[in-house]
This record gives structure tokens, C-alpha cells and sequence, in this order.
């Protein structure tokens, strides 16, 4: 094989650019058959309720955030959140988030969501609206970015953050079964891998739990569709209940600067309003 491939570039260097571009177009056409086609499973979607998280790293709190889960009409579901780094980090380095998406109960893909970024010296809020066949961004920087104009990207069913995790919640999650999903959260496009490993239980802030355990990984997927490794994030496992809920417990996530975590400290169930 590799005698031919030196014949046919002997004999014509220009067929070099095909054959990159012939790799590169069969790499993206075989990356994206293996994404999960599966509906959103029988799995029953969660009842509105309300959650706290710590997060940090080597065992210290660095931020904490709020969730809330809601309906807001029959065929709409809700998560609104906001995080701070808190204690030492917010006097390395302050940061504050709100985050606001909508999805479709029943699909389980999303519509929009808002997510808007403080800083010390600047505050960045990032628009996203989904289409079946695609998503456009618009952000806007204070102080103002020229960089920051409005961008599409053209990838069919698409998820955010929110409705990745309702969808993932909604399957069978069998030990060994293994999800790919394609999930847009804020600037760019990841294929994110899921395999359920196994059944245990874990004790974390809020309690004891069964839990089913999850792997992650995640390649950033390029402009011409081609997978790039993400730079920052290696790999993560999360923790969600194995009940009625199935409400995330903890995640472990390794990336550049260590081993980072999420605990689940507190969580109401909210009344449904008839």
C-alpha cells in the first residue's frame, strides 16, 4: 500500500491535495455515522425542581452554583442557573455566570439559551438559537470586541449543555451502552462520547445514593467538520442517580490544570402546578 501511494505521487504531486482530501472527507463521513440516531428514550423527564453544587479542585471549593428545572408550558422545559467563584479563587481570579436555556419537552432538543459572563474588567453574553439544521451565536463584549460577530454552524440536531443531559437521562443507560452525541454550548461544537460503565453507589454533600457512572470524552469538531483534540479537557466521569430522578451527583474532569470537580450539596423537588 504504501508503494502505491508513493507511485501515485510520483507520478502526480497534484494528487496529494486529493488524497488529503479524500482521508479527510472519509474520516468526517465515518465520525459522523457513528453518531447515536436513537429518539429520546421512555425514560420518564424530570419533575421541576431545585439544586446546589460546589465546585473546585485538589478537595478545595473554588465556586458554587444554583439550578432550577422547570416547565414552563406543557411543551417546554427550563433550566436557569448562576455560579460565583468563591473564598480564595474569587480574589485570584472573579467570575460570575448566569445561564438560561429552553428546550422542547418532547424532542428533547433545544430552542435557545442565554449564558452571560462577568468578569473584572469585562462582561460577555453569549446568544444562541437552534434550528434542526444548525445554530447561530451572536455574542456581545463590554468593553466592546470587533471579534465577536455573529456566527452560524450547520450541523443537523444539534444539542446545548440542557438538552444533552435530558436526552442522555431519557435512554436506557445499560452498562457498556455508548451514546455519541453532537453538543453546542457556547462557541464551538464537540462530539461528546458517553459510555455507562457500571452501577454503584457513592455518598457525596447531599447524601447517599445508587448511582450509574458515566464516561465522557470530548473532540472539539473543526470548521470542515474534522475532529481536533480538545486542548484543555482530557476526560470526566459523572455520577448521576439511579432512581426516578437520575439528578447529576458528581463529576470528575481531568484538564490542564489538574483534576476538577462538581458535587451535588442540596435538592428540592418542586410541586408541579396542575
Amino acid at each position: 500500500m504504501c508503494f502505491f501511494v508513493r507511485l501515485i505521487l510520483a507520478k502526480n504531486p497534484f494528487n496529494l491535495a486529493f488524497l488529503v482530501a479524500f482521508a479527510s472527507s472519509s474520516f468526517a463521513a465515518s465520525w459522523q455515522s457513528s453518531i447515536t440516531k436513537d429518539p429520546p428514550g421512555n425514560f420518564p423527564s424530570p419533575p421541576p425542581l431545585e439544586a446546589t453544587y460546589h465546585f473546585g479542585w485538589s478537595g478545595f471549593t473554588a465556586a458554587t452554583a444554583e439550578a432550577t428545572y422547570s416547565k414552563p408550558s406543557t411543551d417546554r422545559c427550563q433550566l436557569v442557573g448562576a455560579g460565583r467563584t468563591v473564598y480564595l479563587a474569587r480574589a485570584l481570579w472573579k467570575f460570575d455566570v448566569d445561564y438560561k436555556s429552553l428546550a422542547n419537552d418532547r424532542t428533547m432538543r433545544p430552542i435557545e439559551s442565554n449564558q452571560t459572563e462577568i468578569y473584572r474588567s469585562k462582561r460577555l453574553t453569549t446568544q444562541l438559537n437552534f434550528t434542526s439544521s444548525g445554530v447561530h451565536r451572536t455574542r456581545n463584549e463590554t468593553p466592546p470586541n470587533p471579534a465577536n460577530k455573529p456566527r452560524d454552524f450547520n450541523f443537523p440536531n444539534l444539542f446545548d449543555l440542557h438538552s444533552a443531559l435530558l436526552y442522555l437521562r431519557s435512554q436506557p443507560l445499560t452498562d457498556g451502552s455508548v451514546y455519541r452525541i453532537v453538543v453546542y454550548p457556547g462557541t464551538a461544537a464537540y462530539l461528546a462520547t458517553f459510555t455507562v460503565k457500571r452501577r454503584e453507589n457513592i455518598s457525596v454533600h447531599a447524601g447517599k445514593f445508587p448511582s450509574i457512572k458515566v464516561d465522557l470524552r470530548l473532540q472539539k469538531v473543526g470548521k470542515d467538520l474534522e475532529l481536533e483534540p480538545h486542548k484543555k479537557f482530557r476526560r470526566a466521569s459523572v455520577w448521576v442517580s439511579d432512581d426516578n430522578l437520575r439528578l447529576p451527583l458528581r463529576a470528575e474532569a481531568q484538564i490542564f490544570i489538574g483534576t476538577v470537580f462538581a458535587e451535588l450539596q442540596s435538592f428540592q423537588v418542586q410541586t408541579e402546578k396542575p
